[in-house]
């Protein structure tokens, strides 16, 4: 019995795997370019909990990289494609940890009772930028790349979280509640100069930078539900580049900003979808019945 279960779950991801190979085949070669480079990190819970995985955009290969009975999340790739930093509860509370692409050498950078969590590479991959409730509010914090001399960036009464560093590395993007409704605001990196660039009055949040620096993607309820938008760093143009009923969430750039990857639950529940930076050619990536969520595109 034993062995026809395993079987079976080896024929499973035999055809999955297949599936996916077939659809990334067919969206390559309908392209008019050479688009699938990188690696996507994403969370995923097929596993019956949620962890970690890798996508080769070259093939399609997807690669579990943690393994435990704990919640390993929100996974960010370094700019030199060499590590992967994520949240996890595996020690209780909810720490940073960085590891290797493979999913080896996890090493745990912060050690606080509280919530430290979504952390995001600084350009030259020195720092990273997180927020934390260590001083009893959610707040964004700075760290070097090895945990060492952590500082608060924002102090304000309501939350201030999702930070996404620009790729100049001289701005930081995060979503804040200080007005009233989770709106985008952007800071120098030192915590300074800081101004909120979207007045929706609904919910707009997880901000991602383009790789030129000019435009940030996010999510937002404007329209009803949870669509995709981009819009300049200086708060002009917002434009919308998903129109159904369901919910598109998490947009992340591809490295050249021809690209947007994020997850939607459209086809019944959460995969990842990649479309052209201005909307167009939706594909779905994953096909599995669990949720895929979270993606970030990498080296």
């Amino acid at each position: 019995m034993r062995k026809s279960i395993f079987l079976l779950r080896i024929l499973t991801v035999s055809v999955a795997g297949l599936i996916l190979g077939v659809c990334v085949f067919a969206f390559r070669a309908a392209s008019t370019q050479t688009i699938f480079q990188g690696k996507i990190v994403f969370e995923s819970n097929r596993g019956g909990q949620v962890e970690i995985y890798l996508m080769d955009l070259e093939n399609g290969v997807q690669k579990r990289l943690t393994r435990n009975a704990f919640l390993d999340e929100y996974p960010a790739i370094s700019p030199d494609g060499e590590k992967i930093a994520f949240q996890s509860d595996r020690e209780g509370d909810c720490e940073i940890y960085t590891m290797d692409r493979e999913g080896g050498n996890v090493t745990r950078l912060t050690y606080h009772p509280a919530f430290d969590g979504y952390p995001s590479w600084s350009p030259d991959g020195t720092r990273i930028v997180f927020h934390s409730t260590r001083e009893g509010n959610e707040d964004i914090y700075v760290m070097n790349a090895d945990g060492s001399n952590i500082i608060r960036l924002t102090n304000d009464p309501a939350l201030d979280e999702f930070p996404a560093w620009s790729p100049d590395g001289y701005t930081i993007a995060f979503q804040s509640y200080r007005d009233g409704c989770c709106e985008i605001y952007l800071m120098s990196a030192d915590g300074s100069n800081q101004r909120r660039i979207t007045h929706n009055l609904a919910f707009s949040g997880y901000p991602s930078w383009s790789p030129d620096g000019g435009r940030l993607a996010f999510e937002s309820n404007l329209d009803g539900n949870f669509e995709i938008y981009v819009i300049n760093r200086d708060g002009t143009a917002m434009t919308r580049l998903t129109f159904n009923d369901a919910v598109d969430e998490f947009p992340a750039w591809s490295s050249d900003g021809s690209w947007i990857v994020f997850d939607s639950d459209r086809d019944g529940n959460e995969e990842i979808y990649m479309m052209r930076a201005d909307g167009a050619e939706q594909t779905r990536l994953t096909f599995n019945d669990a949720s895929d969520q979270f993606p970030k595109w990498g080296k």
